[in-house]
């Protein structure tokens, strides 16, 4: 799972069937949570909006979540952070 910032928004008028009436974000990760992935686009059925932080689901997790899981969903916003200021990343 990652905590990313929603930046923007995705309107597909044709997708899968199994996607339909879902909301597509894109999230950029924060730097410390980079594990290859800058930019993502995210299924979310959160009511995330753009600047909100939120937690993404990856993989087989994010199509459970986005009740997809016949469909090609790999990130899915799963949560927005609460206090985002609260954030505490431990530098190893």
């Amino acid at each position: 799972m990652l905590i990313a910032k929603v930046i923007g928004t995705v309107v597909a008028t044709r997708k899968n069937s199994n996607l339909i009436g879902n909301k597509f974000m894109i999230v950029e990760t924060l730097d410390q949570m980079k594990d290859g992935h800058r930019r993502l686009v995210a299924v979310d059925q959160t009511g995330a909006g753009i600047g909100d932080l939120v937690l993404v689901a990856l993989g087989s997790a994010a199509r459970m979540e986005a009740s997809a899981l016949n469909a090609s969903v790999d990130a899915a916003i799963v949560g927005i952070v609460d206090n985002p200021d609260e954030i505490y990343i431990r530098e190893s």
